[in-house]
């Protein structure tokens, strides 16, 4: 049978208005059904997982669920204005934020939009929202402090820049305190800071960031709210915000700090997408891949290794490293890179590469209820963190504030995240203070006590005075390390413990006017000496006659 002329256009055309179909079903869908932040929508053939889309009113969602008959999409924002079949259309963008200093000292929503106003951002970086973290071999070691300015913590739990330390306990004990104080000590330390509220109210956000702004901290914060009234996916995509904002500090060589104020409510708005899009419930209802959500915002934060290469004499622009250079990494990559360099003969020199070597380190914050930290959540994020600060309500309401049980808190990290001087004086202080409340409980039931048990409940006592600390004044380290070498060398034993706070303050001050050398010797050496160990000894010594305790 022969084809005419006409008969064979009439099938290419209609072939070509087939495909035109085909592609406008790839590029652009119908909304199924809607509501609570989620859409269902048929077409959009081509969508990619995580791909940002563009719906009726200026709203943008994101792609979670890829089926088979349909693309399932949370929502950014007020689902009021779409109906059942708004046209959706695709972006071919995968969901990214705006980055770099334009946001420093900025409040933002979860997409990096401006709450505070100020004005637009205007930034020339973006950022994806969901990236890889880095591996093992773009890592180092953590082993540079990163100082909280809490007497209890730089001391017992110390954190490293690079780690993630989990802060967890009952609501209403200090946990935001913590971090809020970690912050306030951060300012002249060349720390980028970033608090990502997620599930908060708005008033209980607007208390924090006034108290930064009083204290001169949001100079290099940026808060990232997703408060209580927002929708789950907002609530669920702001921890990404954030350390996506702090990765960029990372990337440039610099130090970040995040903090996930807190990671309960982000897992409960996973639960709530999840469910509704009709993903299988596991334990506590949560899905299977609860844990993913977290690890992989966790696993993002890093201690970066340093790099180095040998160039010809003269370059000093890392950018103009000639390709296929051999790049030398780590703690022994600059010998390496001088060993290679000395190799070459002269004409050769070692470049370091100045983006490397930054940080960041993730607080993240857990919420228990009742003190169960064997709950599904809780467990997890343990699992996937550097350590605890574990705080206790009998505690809090006990007067011991930051309550912190020793016991159960602990930096995996530990010592490497001191400095020499606090290792020297803060060794045993740990120990002491456990063994302290193990006897502390036993002997309320004991009439008689040995006087080794008797001594070490009168010790326990006083420092557990000494470490307790006021909200808003974090400590320098080196006062810091004054404190805790009279408290575990015995100055105070003979004190009521009542006076220990009034000793401690003008212990601080009688050092300044007479002794000023001793902080900064401290600060800048970084140890203990024993030259600067016996000035000490005398400074405290006078001081005590002069407080009205005779010397040791």
């Amino acid at each position: 049978m022969q084809l005419r002329a006409e008969e064979i256009s009439q099938i290419i055309k209609k072939q070509i208005q087939n495909y035109e179909r085909a592609a406008h079903t790839m590029e652009t869908g119908t909304v199924l059904s809607v509501g609570d932040g989620i859409a269902r929508i048929y077409g959009l053939e081509g969508s990619m997982a995580g791909e940002l889309l563009e719906f009726p009113g200026n709203l943008m969602g994101l792609v979670l669920n890829l089926e088979s008959d349909n693309v399932g999409s949370a929502i950014f924002g007020d689902t009021s204005t779409i109906k059942e079949g708004s046209i959706v259309k695709r972006t071919g963008r995968i969901m990214e934020v705006p980055v770099g200093e334009a946001l420093v000292g900025r409040v933002v929503n979860s997409l990096g939009q401006p709450l505070d106003g100020k004005g637009p951002i205007e930034s020339p970086h973006r950022r994806r929202v969901e990236v890889k973290a880095p591996g093992i071999l773009a890592r180092q070691p953590v082993k540079e402090p990163l100082q909280t300015g809490i007497k209890a913590i730089d001391a017992m739990v110390p954190i490293g820049r690079g780690q993630r330390e989990l802060i967890i306990g009952d609501r209403q004990t200090g946990k935001t305190a913590v971090a809020i104080d970690t912050i306030i000590n951060q300012k002249g330390l060349g720390v980028y800071c970033f608090y990502v509220a997620v599930g908060q109210k708005q008033s209980t956000v607007a208390a924090v960031v006034d108290k930064l702004t009083q204290f001169g901290a949001m100079e290099y914060t940026t808060v990232v709210v997703a408060g209580a009234s927002e929708s789950a996916p907002l609530q669920f995509i702001a921890p990404y915000t954030g350390v996506t904002m702090a990765e960029y500090f990372r990337d440039t060589g610099r130090h970040a700090l995040c903090i996930y104020d807190d990671l309960s409510k982000q897992a409960v708005a996973y639960r709530q997408l999840s469910l509704l899009l009709r993903r299988p419930p596991g334990r506590e209802a949560y899905p299977g891949d609860v844990f993913y959500i977290h690890s992989r915002l966790l696993e993002r934060a890093a201690k970066m290794a340093e790099e180095f290469a040998v160039v010809p004499s003269g370059t000093t622009d890392w950018k103009a490293v000639p390709p296929g250079t051999h790049i030398h990494r780590g703690g022994e990559g600059k010998g390496e890179a001088e060993k290679e360099a000395k190799e070459k003969g002269a004409g050769h020199t070692v470049l370091k590469n100045p983006h490397s070597g930054g940080s960041l380190t993730a607080l993240p914050i857990i919420e228990t209820q009742g003190g169960d930290v064997s709950a599904y959540i809780p467990t997890n994020v343990i699992s996937i963190t550097d350590g605890q600060i574990f705080l206790e309500t009998d505690l809090f309401y006990s007067g011991v504030r930051p309550a912190i049980n020793v016991g159960i808190s602990v930096s995996r990290v530990g010592g490497n995240a001191q400095i020499k001087a606090m290792k020297s004086v803060a060794g045993t202080l740990k120990l002491d203070l456990a063994q302290y409340r193990e006897k502390a409980a036993f002997s309320q039931f004991a009439s008689d006590l040995d006087k080794v048990t008797r001594d070490m409940l009168e010790r326990g006592v006083r420092l557990t005075e000494v470490l307790k600390q006021g909200q808003y004044v974090p400590l320098p380290v080196e006062k810091q390390i004054v404190l805790i070498y009279a408290a575990t060398k015995g100055y105070v034993d003979g004190l009521p413990k009542d006076r220990l706070g009034s000793y401690e303050s003008e212990l601080y001050s009688f050092i300044e006017a007479n002794h000023a050398d001793i902080f900064e010797r401290i600060r800048t050496k970084k140890a203990l000496d024993k030259e600067i160990e016996e000035d000490l000894k005398k400074a405290l010594d006078k001081f005590g006659k002069a407080f009205g305790k005779g010397s040791k």
